[in-house]
């Protein structure tokens, strides 16, 4: 056979094998399509060729939290602590579980927790603790002090605090115009006076000293 005669058919087999190439190519994209009718803006119908979608997989979001969630292991056990007494009744010289003066809910809260200090009235906690850093007098677990050191509560943020009220016993307090003008300053219990690492759910069976003398007004609302 000649090379003339043997070139045009080496053609022809050519033309064929990327013939069947391209017709394979299109059917196999066509089934990953599927074809809708339209109707245009001239109101004629028109059909649509479109890819189908594949299945996707939603990628993994990270977990988001609260802004006002408390920052530390610390602080969300002494928020459980505080919690915990909600509702309970004023009660002069009272450390609970039933019943809080303010001083007696501030010494319980943190006995709950693990940190153990001398109880006594609002000014003993003044003086035996030390001052917040500067910018930290509104950070959560703070004692701040009102009326001449006569009243005591726990801060939970710069909107409020938690204490132990004369007419309305344990309750959430906003820091209003009438807290805000009676506040005489902050205190910081040192967690170095931590002893038990696990939150005791019910109150603990520790009670205060029975020589402790309470002097406090709670002349708050």
């Amino acid at each position: 056979m000649t090379a003339r005669t043997l070139f045009p058919r080496l053609l022809v087999v050519c033309f064929a094998f990327l013939l069947t190439a391209g017709v394979t190519a299109q059917s196999s994209e066509s089934d990953s399509r599927k074809t809708r009718t339209t109707v245009d803006s001239d109101g004629a119908p028109r059909l649509e060729t479109e890819m189908s979608a594949l299945p996707s997989i939603e990628p993994r979001r990270p977990r988001t939290v609260g802004a006002n969630v408390v920052s530390s292991r610390f602080d969300q056990l002494l928020l459980t602590a505080m919690q915990s007494h909600l509702g309970a009744t004023y009660y002069y010289t009272g450390t609970g579980p039933d019943s809080f003066d303010c001083s007696g809910f501030v010494w319980r809260s943190f006995q709950d927790i693990g940190l153990n200090f001398q109880r006594g009235p609002a000014r003993s906690y003044w003086a035996t603790f030390a001052a917040p850093p500067k910018g930290e007098e509104f950070k959560f677990g703070t004692l701040v002090f009102f009326s001449g050191l006569a009243h005591v509560g726990i801060v939970a943020d710069e909107h409020g605090f938690y204490h132990s009220s004369r007419h309305h016993g344990v309750i959430y307090s906003p820091f209003n115009d009438y807290w805000l003008s009676r506040i005489d300053g902050f205190r910081r219990v040192p967690l170095e006076l931590m002893q038990t690492p696990l939150m005791n759910q019910k109150a603990r069976a520790a009670k205060p000293p029975a020589t402790v003398t309470n002097i406090e007004e709670d002349n708050q609302p």
